[in-house]
């Protein structure tokens, strides 16, 4: 392990990332270029203090596991990212694991959608970034520990703040297609441990899941309405449109609604709110 090398290739990384980049406020404080080391480590899922040992070449060898949250919160590109992973002495991520790493041309297109919420999504669920406005809608993802940052563990297992999928006779529909969007991922992804082990967590904590694991069905993300309680603006329903990204095979989800409607209003509100207000 590498661990000067590797301190330096973190925290020049670290200077190059905008906060606005992963949808988090600038503010007027700010004294360093960049994100600040909290910053890193909450979405990263780390302690501020393990980010710091790791800046300054300190510490015990990092996992795989966090090398690639690292690399997920740094918005690394491939080569970046095997770069983090062989200074680290692992091997970078192979074929036949679920994509973590969101290309730098899909953050550009979240950076065009400001005015909507979008966020992206692994093959498994795992939410991987988002814009200012998913998070006022969805709420601060960031909070989340690493390994519950995922969509389809939030619905069976978690307890976010809101509530997609609120409207009469939506959460069955929506249960059924979080599980069999994972069935079709294991059978793309047979030997991902991370997947595995997702899905047997979630078989052995929600009875729910586990009935509709073993009606063996499979499906993919798709458009739809969905409704969404959130804490300041009550339910409102939006249109859920998915973009495919086949080379990573993962999805961006990105929510609308019809101009002049309350739930084009209820947008317009989040724009202004911003993500901290509720």
């Amino acid at each position: 392990m590498n661990r000067a090398e590797l301190a330096e290739v973190l925290r020049t990384a670290r200077a190059r990332v905008r906060p606005q980049d992963v949808g988090l406020s600038s503010g007027t404080r700010r004294q360093v270029p960049g994100l600040r080391r909290e910053e890193v480590a909450t979405l990263a899922g780390l302690s501020v203090d393990y980010v710091v040992r790791l800046e300054q070449g300190r510490g015990p060898r990092p996992s795989s596991q966090v090398i690639a949250a690292l690399a997920r919160a740094l918005r690394l590109d491939d080569d970046d990212r095997d770069l983090v992973f062989r200074l680290a002495d692992h091997e970078p991520p192979q074929t036949g694991r679920v994509a973590m790493v969101v290309r730098p041309s899909v953050f550009r297109l979240l950076d065009r959608m400001a005015d909507l919420p979008v966020l992206v999504l692994s093959a498994k669920g795992d939410v991987l970034a988002w814009n200012p406005l998913g998070m006022a809608l969805q709420g601060d993802m960031s909070a989340w520990p690493q390994r519950q940052r995922n969509l389809i563990w939030q619905r069976f297992l978690g307890s976010s703040r809101c509530q997609v999928a609120a409207g009469p006779g939506e959460d069955d529909a929506a249960a059924r297609a979080s599980v069999g969007t994972l069935r079709a991922a294991q059978a793309r992804y047979p030997s991902d441990p991370d997947l595995a082990r997702m899905i047997a967590e979630l078989r052995r904590g929600s009875p729910r899941f586990d009935e509709l694991w073993r009606e063996g069905r499979s499906s993919l993300w798709r458009t739809a309405t969905k409704s969404i309680s959130h804490p300041g603006l009550g339910t409102i329903t939006l249109d859920c449109d998915t973009l495919l990204l086949p080379d990573g095979d993962q999805t961006v989800l990105v929510y609308s609604a019809e101009p002049g409607t309350p739930e084009a209003m209820a947008l317009d509100t989040l724009r202004v709110t911003g993500p901290r207000h509720f």
